[in-house]
């Protein structure tokens, strides 16, 4: 039976099943003294993948991306100390369960604390040019204070929620003010909410230059030159938060235009808006030759196993074994493709999930891509690793060798666990539990479910994942405190945190009954995705193996029904509904073979 309170003792580390068929030496478990970690790549994408060469033996595609500014939030100290003894948990926490609560590295965090105007800052006599009336209305309910500054609402010194329109306003720079980048990252994740990006970036770069027109054309080029570095600087921080944004062309358009009227005013800013859209277009073609690369990828992975026709043939196909027989091996390199594939995930795509419907959805043009497209990617990469691991343990004709198989695996999830590679760890498990793979009672019978049963009481989803989401925190209090890149790791099961995200969403209004933005919900959905963007940040510290990660992304899969048959062949029907489903399979499988 699983234990009762959460596995508190470290995994040890698997001794090779064999031979490991790797050259080079086998690297250190990151609990262990670990090397130094590789220096920052280029963010350059460096070639497509093909069939015939790993895909993932590239560069890191956007290594000074990741250095984005919401990363750069200065962290709490905390005192978590590194290598942990065999009976002790590295992922144990004393924290509270909450799944929202707010974490010392969070940058959205800090962003609660966008301070209200006062009358001693520079940010006052801008709020004043903003409103008509700057008459704070203040009154104090519960243990806090509400005080109201034209059509925005602040709750002790936080801002809690505001009109479209002064939000917008906010994020426009002038001379004497630019907004708290808390607030910008904030602001441009959650507004596509409520209006398209192209539409807030029109608005915004028309009010920064409406705002400096006084009637005379000398002192209009003069006051433009003051505010065009502040302008180039939200722009920069736009393009290289959500780049992606401008794959609409409607953006590179406007941006296309601010760069004509900055060269009208400052050469300098004007330089500086030239290399921010070279970063970008250079950003955008690493994306699309990514994505290019992970559909070539797709379709070899289609190809189905010839052992469909004969289950004796299963013998003259590799299988995972014989490619890696390590554990931790394979972990390290599901980690690169965990970490590969979650780094070219824009913030954005969490919001628009539920987004405004585009009106121009069919709009055509040359940045044009599905806002999803990456992050959908990355799910079907967990559902097809789950079914790589079922159809690795249905192959085999020998009871033995399927039973090694699911020792191996086993062995690999725990070594996810102990790198914090919870997403590859959860797509083991499900894998493991699909019905074709759970029936073979005479495979299991061989097996010693002893660390299964611990790793499935991590991962339970009762009470809301709370196993999982304790040896979270964990990880991400380690994270926090690393002395190693290895350390660093934390790979959120990622369903998971896209269901947290949704149900934010779903759980709080947009809108107030006065009509205002709830700011609020927009800093708790802020606060969701900035703790994914420290996460990914992360750069791998493994040594890549061209042949196990070949085999990860391209090796064909079982479909469910391919499995179910696999199954019956591996161990015979138990009752009459099997032999009926085994005997529909069949025929099924048959005619649709014969058609292809």
């Amino acid at each position: 039976m699983p234990p009762t309170t959460p596995y508190a003792g470290k995994f040890n580390s698997c001794a090779s099943y064999g031979n490991n068929n790797n050259n080079h030496p086998q690297p250190h478990s990151p609990y262990r003294n670990g090397t130094a970690p590789k220096p920052v790549k280029e963010n350059v994408y460096n070639g497509a993948y093909s069939a015939a060469e790993n895909p993932y033996d590239i560069p890191q595609p956007h290594a000074s991306y990741r250095s984005s500014s919401v990363s750069s939030v200065t962290a709490k100290e905390h005192h978590y100390n590194g290598g942990c003894a065999v009976s002790e948990n590295p992922y144990s926490s004393t924290q509270p369960h909450s799944p929202r609560q707010h974490s010392t590295s969070c940058p959205a965090r800090a962003y609660r604390h966008t301070t209200a105007p006062s009358s001693s800052s520079g940010g006052s006599s801008e709020q004043s040019s903003r409103s008509n009336s700057v008459a704070a209305k203040g009154r104090r309910y519960g243990h806090g204070v509400t005080a109201s500054y034209g059509e925005m609402c602040y709750h002790d010194n936080s801002l809690v929620s505001a009109s479209l329109e002064a939000l917008i306003q906010h994020l426009v720079p002038t001379v004497d003010y630019y907004p708290d980048r808390s607030y910008v990252f904030t602001f441009l994740l959650s507004s596509r909410l409520f209006l398209h990006p192209y539409e807030l970036m029109t608005r915004v770069c028309h009010l920064c230059v409406e705002q400096q027109r006084s009637g005379d054309a000398l002192l209009d080029k003069i006051r433009f030159r003051e505010v065009a570095p502040k302008l180039v600087q939200l722009l920069t921080e736009w393009t290289e938060t959500f780049p992606y944004d401008f794959r609409d062309e409607r953006m590179m358009r406007c941006l296309k235009d601010m760069t004509h009227h900055v060269a009208r005013g400052d050469e300098y800013s004007w330089r500086a808006m030239q290399q921010m859209t070279q970063r970008l277009i250079k950003r955008l073609s690493a994306l699309g030759q990514y994505e290019e690369a992970v559909a070539a990828l797709n379709a070899v992975a289609t190809e189905r196993p010839a052992s469909l026709k004969s289950k004796q043939a299963s013998g003259q196909r590799s299988d995972v074994m014989s490619v890696c027989d390590d554990p931790f091996v394979l972990a390290q390199q599901l980690t690169h493709i965990e970490l590969d594939r979650l780094s070219f995930i824009g913030p954005e795509e969490f919001i628009q999930t539920f987004a405004m419907k585009d009106p121009l959805e069919n709009h055509k043009g040359f940045f044009r891509k599905r806002k999803t497209s990456n992050l959908e990617a990355y799910v079907n990469w967990f559902n097809r690793l789950s079914y790589m691991v079922a159809t690795e343990i249905c192959m085999p004709v020998k009871k033995k060798h399927r039973a090694r198989i699911i020792e191996f695996f086993i062995d690999v999830a725990q070594e996810c666990f102990n790198i914090g590679n919870f997403n590859s760890l959860m797509a083991i498990i499900t894998g493991m539990n699909m019905s074709p793979v759970a029936r073979l009672r005479k495979t299991w019978s061989k097996v010693n479910t002893d660390k299964f049963e611990i790793l499935e009481h991590q991962m339970d989803p009762s009470s809301n994942f709370s196993n999982y989401r304790t040896a979270l925190r964990g990880a991400t209090q380690r994270s926090e405190t690393a002395h190693s890149s290895q350390e660093k790791i934390v790979i959120p099961f990622f369903s998971l945190l896209i269901k947290d995200i949704y149900f934010l969403n779903e759980g709080c209004a947009s809108r107030l009954t006065n009509g205002h933005i709830n700011f609020e919900k927009l800093w708790e959905l802020a606060k969701q995705v900035s703790e994914f963007l420290v996460w990914r940040q992360v750069i791998c510290p493994f040594d890549r193996d061209r042949r196990i990660l070949q085999y990860l992304v391209t090796t064909p899969v079982f479909s469910e029904d391919e499995l179910h048959l696999a199954s019956y062949e591996s161990e015979g029907p138990e009752n009459n509904m099997e032999k009926d489903s085994r005997r529909s399979l069949r025929s099924s499988l048959l005619h649709r073979e014969n058609r292809s």
